[in-house]
């Protein structure tokens, strides 16, 4: 029996695959802002991790200092899901939508190729941001930013890929039952569990890392410290397209793809 408070997941389905039909109407310029926005509120969450993690770990343990890092993390989704804005790794469930025959397959690739350029430019224009403030320049702080930079920045293709698709698995999950849900407080947990899970488990996130390896980046650049793990083409190359790669196969095939061929694929 279907409660009130939340839809089945075929009707979640279904509500994903209707609001996959926006990207027929929806002026490029409105998709532009709101994927701006959400590279803005995802950057929030990533500096919000920054912050809670620099020492916890001293204090609680490693495993805490990890479960504060994606508890706080997750205020990212939650704005995109809540305030509205448009995140390319959510909208790997626009296949949904493409497998039912509602829109084409060109609108996907065009909306995601504008997406993720957006969250991009919000998610750095944030770094920047962060910079100017000099609040990631105490030791501590510092050390934090530009040791999470240079571990991302120094992953294997293969292991940036895996990570990036089992984080992909969980964020689509989060969006599913977010989705689901029909009031704010069910939206806010859907968003929390899959989104904590994914941070403290070390998996990987191509739009926070547009904020999290371009901060570290900068804050080196800033402090005159040089290193060849951590460069723009380490950022670009060695994680941001695997993980990227990885985050559109575990949104396809695990979430976007698996539900609509169970709910969907007959009707």
């Amino acid at each position: 029996m279907n409660d009130k408070r939340f839809l089945s997941p075929q009707e979640t389905a279904a509500s994903i695959v209707e609001a996959g039909r926006r990207v027929l109407t929806q002026p490029w310029q409105r998709t532009l802002v709101l994927s701006l926005l959400a590279g803005f509120y995802i950057a929030f969450g990533a500096q919000l991790a920054i912050v809670v993690t620099q020492d916890a770990a001293v204090y609680l343990g490693v495993g805490v200092s990890k479960l504060l890092g994606g508890s706080v993390f997750s205020l990212g989704l939650m704005l995109v899901v809540i305030c509205g804005a448009e995140l390319f790794t959510g909208n790997i469930l626009l296949v949904k939508a493409a497998l039912q025959k509602q829109i084409p397959w060109w609108k996907i690739g065009e909306n995601w190729l504008l997406v993720i350029c957006g969250n991009f430019i919000g998610a750095f224009f944030f770094a920047w941001l962060m910079i100017q403030t000099d609040l990631l320049l105490p030791e501590q702080m510092a050390a934090n930013v530009i040791g999470i930079a240079t571990a991302k920045s120094g992953l294997s293709f293969k292991v940036a890929f895996v990570r990036g698709l089992l984080c992909n698995w969980l964020v689509c999950l989060a969006v599913f039952m977010a989705v689901a849900a029909r009031d704010i407080s069910g939206k806010i947990l859907a968003c929390y569990m899959p989104i904590m899970a994914f941070v403290a488990s070390g998996f990987e996130h191509s739009v926070a890392n547009m904020y999290f390896i371009p901060a570290g980046i900068l804050l080196s650049a800033k402090q005159g410290v040089s290193s060849p793990q951590l460069c723009w083409e380490n950022f670009f190359v060695v994680n941001l397209l695997p993980v990227t790669l990885g985050n559109i196969v575990g949104g396809v095939i695990f979430v976007g793809g698996a539900y609509w061929f169970v709910y969907l694929r007959q009707r």
